[in-house]
């Protein structure tokens, strides 16, 4: 079982890098596919698998292998603009653990997955915020980090839940 499970996060943390590198550059923060990646990880392998491929992932990362947006790697980008959302990513999977296992069944699902979401929204835009634009309104800080992002993660997120649905038991 525990092969099964690493196999499982290596592909995972492959997948998440497939899903970097559709990219869409949209000022500082491009619109890419991993909040799917990140999602579908964590509803797949649940909480504690999905949070070793996402930590697997950004350890490639962080060793220059270009596994991120733009093809970019390195420790650099951890500390760069995305820097919050990528580590986010990190703590996105802690919340959703943390849900999965206090609330076990389907039903935390969804609920768990728009948390994990919202985790990554709050720890991405106050890196963002603190790091790259201390003293900006916060509703200018939104409306870089969040607002246009809103509507394509909220459709990432549904087909997140639709496909874990339907593919969790071949899993």
């Amino acid at each position: 079982m525990k092969v099964r499970n690493m196999a499982l996060c290596g592909a995972f943390a492959a997948f998440l890098t497939l899903c970097a590198w559709i990219s869409v550059p949209m000022g500082s923060i491009a619109f890419t596919m991993q909040t799917f990646g990140v999602l579908f990880a964590l509803g797949l392998l649940g909480g504690k698998w999905g949070s070793v491929s996402i930590l697997v992932y950004l350890l490639i990362g962080a060793t220059g292998v270009p596994v991120f947006s733009g093809f970019q790697g390195g420790f650099g980008v951890l500390l760069g603009a995305t820097g919050g959302y990528l580590t986010g990513f990190l703590f996105s999977a802690l919340i959703f653990w943390l849900l999965t296992a206090i609330f076990p069944g389907k039903k935390a699902l969804l609920p768990a997955m728009l948390a994990a979401l919202a985790g990554c929204y709050l720890f991405g835009t106050l890196w963002y915020s603190c790091f790259y634009a201390p003293g900006l309104p916060l509703g200018s800080i939104l409306s870089v980090c969040v607002l246009p992002y809103l509507i394509p993660d909220v459709l990432k997120l549904s087909l997140a839940f639709f496909l874990t649905r339907k593919l969790s038991r071949f899993v």
